[in-house]
């Protein structure tokens, strides 16, 4: 290709001529911005008698061509990646469990590191207080603080909202884990190359979800460390509970609509993982509905040989209630219930088989031999899109090893139903109930029996023609080289909908996550395959939605 470049004995690298102590003119070259292996300019016998425009602009061209700028990104973020790994293993090091109370502080210390953190990338932050909790000894203890961040303030670029959390679910040694769950420990190391190495990261918290809130500030600093314009204005939100209900931050995302949420365009959030090993976007969560049903029979336990066969016993009552619920094929039984699910249409169907989805590794993976249904596409339909209701424990039952003969007083069911759009918590709670106390009264029994709602939340469901997914999917094939999956999770994200409600502005959802993460489990983990290649696919979402 540089033989081409050069006619006439005129060198088109020479961005001017000077001369040196003999005389003689030297070209000061800039061939190696193109190719490292040439040292001297090829063309040294004759000062150029003129530099067209259109040289000029073919050699910036070639500049260009031959390092683009989110290359030099990604080539910075390989090459600091032992790094990244360093600031997870010092962050995965804070015991920031929300649900407990001892570990408050350790919550709070890690909030201040976060804003600590954004301040050193130039940004402003405010540490917003939320209020107090209450625990059930009546102690009054205070909701860690909400960062909010500011990076940029430029009115011609767009403003990106990044919503990311950094508490984590509780952990300990004796639970069960390889590792200690709070040294980030890399191991399960394949590739061996010098400049390569993928491993996993394990540690509670490294996919679920300080690993892809790091991902994102790493890839702000590898623009900043190149001296890289950011193309876009960033805003953060940042909480510290949201593995407990996310105490707080819907009052605060109310309190901030009109000024901190006003002029932000687009919100992303990476607190998910793909369905299998393609990169995925994620477009709609499933609410939930959590219910508890309660029967009582006497003011105390009963031994069954002196009262068995003579009171209408609670737990009878308690698994009769539980069987009418749902039938042996997954059907719902309660009259109703999907009435106002939204139907299925062709066109949405078509995207569920496109989707890579291996059914026999998906059972093998959960440890059983047949599922409810026979196909990909209907696995994933009432995986994702229909309601599904699961029965989840008994309280006040007998339950340890061994043999104890005793009637429960009181026993409590509990069960949840998981919605979809555009179901709502308060019709499905009255349609519950009514049903429920129907059924009850046709066995004729005497006990007491009531039904509550525990937490209700509705479905997310966003657009996926919004432009903000037609730039996640560029991210991502820039990075991945593949089309990304369009998916949905079965399980329920409340921020994504609170978000999308509240601000009325666009949500996406750009996990970084494999599926065998293990989050909330024994061994959680991120590969460093995904925590790279995830820093990456955040610098180029950035540089993509920048256009829009």
């Amino acid at each position: 290709m540089l033989a081409q470049c050069f006619s006439s004995n005129v060198c088109l690298f020479n961005w001017r001529a000077d001369e040196d102590k003999t005389g003689r003119t030297a070209c000061s070259c800039a061939v190696t911005l193109i190719c490292d292996s040439v040292r001297t300019c090829p063309c040294e016998t004759e000062r150029p008698t003129h530099l067209t425009f259109a040289i000029f602009s073919l050699l910036l061209h070639f500049a260009m061509q031959a390092s683009p700028p989110l290359d030099q990104v990604f080539q910075y973020i390989d090459e600091h990646q032992d790094d990244y790994v360093q600031h997870l293993k010092e962050w995965i090091g804070i015991q920031s469990e929300s649900s407990n109370p001892t570990k408050r502080d350790d919550v709070i210390r890690m909030m201040q590191v976060v804003g600590e953190t954004i301040k050193r990338l130039g940004g402003t932050v405010e540490l917003t207080d939320v209020g107090n909790e209450e625990l059930p000894s009546g102690k009054i203890i205070p909701l860690p603080p909400v960062v909010l961040g500011k990076l940029g303030k430029d009115p011609n670029k767009t403003t990106v909202g990044i919503y990311g959390h950094v508490d984590v679910q509780p952990a300990r040694f004796e639970d069960g884990w390889s590792t200690d769950p709070y040294l980030l420990t890399e191991k399960d190391v394949t590739a061996l190359l010098s400049e390569s190495r993928e491993g996993n990261l394990y540690g509670r918290g490294s996919s679920d979800d300080k690993g892809p809130v790091l991902a994102w500030l790493h890839a702000i600093e590898a623009f900043q460390a190149l001296k890289q314009e950011l193309p876009v204005n960033l805003k953060f939100i940042f909480e510290g509970m949201e593995e407990s209900g996310s105490k707080g931050l819907d009052e605060l995302l109310k309190a901030k609509n009109e000024t901190f949420f006003s002029n932000i365009d687009y919100i992303v959030i990476s607190d998910s993982a793909w369905l299998s090993k393609k990169p995925a976007l994620t477009y709609g969560t499933r609410g939930l509905c959590y219910f508890i049903i309660e029967v009582q029979c006497a003011n105390q336990d009963l031994h069954s040989g002196l009262y068995g066969g003579t009171v209408h016993e609670a737990m009878t009552d308690l698994i009769a209630l539980l069987d009418s619920l749902v039938n042996s094929t997954g059907y719902i039984l309660i009259p109703g219930i999907d009435s106002d699910v939204v139907p299925l249409t062709n066109e949405e169907r078509v995207l569920y088989e496109a989707i890579e989805f291996n059914l026999e590794a998906f059972k093998h993976t959960i440890g059983t031999t047949e599922l409810l249904h026979k196909t990909k596409e209907d696995v994933l339909l009432h995986r994702w899109r229909f309601p599904s209701l699961s029965i989840h424990g008994i309280e006040g039952a007998f339950s340890g090893p061994g043999a104890k003969t005793v009637i429960p007083a009181k026993v409590t069911g509990k069960f949840s139903i998981r919605l979809v759009p555009n179901m709502d918590p308060d019709k499905l709670s009255n349609q519950v109930m009514t049903y429920l106390n129907g059924v009850f009264a046709a066995r004729g029994s005497p006990n007491q029996m009531q039904v509550a709602l525990e937490s209700g939340s509705k479905a997310w469901v966003a657009h996926v023609t919004d432009k903000q997914y037609d730039a996640g999917r560029r991210a991502i094939s820039k990075v991945f080289g593949v089309e990304a999956e369009l998916i949905r999770e079965g399980g329920t994200i409340p921020v994504a909908r609170s978000l999308q409600h509240t601000t009325q502005k666009s949500v996406m959802m750009l996990p970084i996550g494999s599926p065998d993460d293990r989050i909330h489990s024994q061994d959680e983990k991120l590969s460093r395959d995904n925590y790279i290649n995830g820093t990456k696919l955040f610098a180029a979402y950035i540089a993509e939605i920048s256009q829009h």
